[in-house]
């Protein structure tokens, strides 16, 4: 599903985000990315969502070299990858409903699909009798669960989650976790980005540490979940 060969990401001015990664996730497999704050996580979910592309190595998705695709094609790729983020990024002035809905509306969808797909999903994540509210209304934990129903609405094979916990509590923590173990038994592939390493350790996925943008294997959290890499 993913597997970055010698990956390297500069900036002008600022250096290598990451620097000479590889490592591969198979289809269907959960992991989380950890390391502290600015190791370069973030640039590497941003590399396999094409939201930026490699100065140097090779980004492949799903058999797509990212770095060769040709921008008419961004698009298509983004649609098969779900990606959430620590700060929600909801629109205020919208419902639930239309935050969730966006996505579908932008890609073509009709208005009964959009319907049915925007509640199938906010009842997945327990929200669909907040369908109506707007998100200024709801808890911190509710509109996380807002950001991860708008990225699945499109029912991606992939999810990107960057600190999805960062600003909640433990029970709503494990809470959240606890919603993307039930999409990755369903055959969702999950790559999570969090520093919260007591959380990760109890969960026994495999792990990835990021610092200073080199990856390592993080052998404590590698039971039963390794790929030839």
């Amino acid at each position: 599903m993913i597997r970055f060969e010698h990956v390297t990401k500069r900036y002008d001015g600022s250096g290598d985000a990451v620097s000479d990664v590889s490592f591969a996730l198979a289809a269907g497999e959960m992991a989380f990315l950890t390391g502290h704050s600015g190791a370069g996580k973030s640039t590497l979910l941003k590399l396999i969502g094409c939201l930026e592309r490699p100065t140097r190595g090779q980004v492949v998705v799903d058999g797509r070299s990212l770095g060769r695709l040709p921008r008419r094609q961004i698009p298509h790729h983004r649609r098969q990858v779900g990606m959430i983020f620590q700060d929600h990024r909801l629109l205020k002035d919208r419902t639930v409903f239309d935050n969730v809905a966006l996505p579908l509306i932008v890609a073509g969808l009709g208005h009964k699909e959009v319907s049915r797909r925007v509640r199938a999903s906010l009842d997945q994540v327990g929200l669909l009798p907040k369908e109506r509210a707007l998100p200024v209304t709801l808890s911190g934990g509710e509109q996380q669960r807002v950001g991860i129903a708008r990225a699945i609405v499109g029912r991606p094979p992939l999810l990107l989650a960057d600190e999805p916990t960062g600003n909640l509590d433990p029970d709503l923590s494990r809470e959240i976790m606890g919603l993307f173990e039930r999409f990755n038994q369903v055959g969702v592939t999950l790559l999570i980005a969090s520093h919260d390493l007591a959380l990760i350790a109890s969960l026994s996925y495999r792990t990835f540490t990021i610092s200073k943008g080199r990856l390592s294997i993080d052998s404590s959290t590698y039971q039963g979940h390794a790929r030839n890499l």
